[in-house]
């Protein structure tokens, strides 16, 4: 029975064929960053038109000017 030889010296054994790979939860980390970066883009680009829209509704005086 050669699985009760393995029992035990899993340290002795070279690195497993999967240490090259990502592990899933370190994938599903980098997952987030990434989509983390791509929401706080487009959010910072929101509040810039908000912003501009802001600005221009304050200098002209809300949405009905009183110049026609």
């Amino acid at each position: 029975m050669a699985f009760f030889g393995l029992i035990g010296n899993d340290r002795q054994m070279p690195g497993s064929t999967y240490s090259t790979r990502e592990s899933a939860s370190d994938k599903a980390s980098r997952k987030r960053r990434e989509n983390h970066r791509r929401t706080l883009m487009a959010t910072a680009r929101q509040g810039q038109a908000w912003e501009d829209g802001e600005r221009q509704r304050q200098d002209h005086g809300g949405r009905r000017s009183w110049r026609r």
